[in-house]
């Protein structure tokens, strides 16, 4: 957003504020619902904020809408040559994580979270 109250062109009140009803907050561990690999949200965006090359390599009849929240995931998955990485994913495609499985294991956890409580990762405070 510019100081102006813009974002990309649009007036920021004509963006819809679909944050407040994100279904998965930061530090939640979720799992992707088509590919199974898990992870811990990082960063919301409250719509899509992505290339379009990115959103038009995904295919069609999988694409997500793009009028939802997007999470910025630490993810691991249990091919070795494909694991730790960021992922890009829109809400539609998250489930919450089972508890029971072993924890989600990224090394650049420690420099978001402090530790878990109740199955979240608490956010490290930053400081100045």
């Amino acid at each position: 957003m510019d100081t102006y109250g813009e974002i990309d062109g649009a007036l920021a009140n004509d963006v819809p504020r679909v944050i407040a009803s994100a279904k998965f907050g930061i530090g939640a561990p979720v799992r992707h619902r088509v590919y199974g690999f898990r992870g811990v949200i990082f960063d919301v965006d409250p719509i899509f904020n992505n290339s379009e090359e990115w959103w038009e390599n995904i295919p069609e009849d999988v694409r997500p809408r793009k009028d939802q929240p997007f999470y910025h995931l630490l993810a691991e998955t249990p091919e070795p040559e494909r694991s730790p990485y960021i992922a890009y994913v829109s809400e539609q495609n998250l489930v919450p994580e089972n508890r029971d499985e072993d924890p989600i294991d990224h090394p650049e956890l420690d420099e978001f979270f402090e530790g878990v409580e109740d199955g979240r990762f608490i956010l490290r405070q930053k400081s100045n």
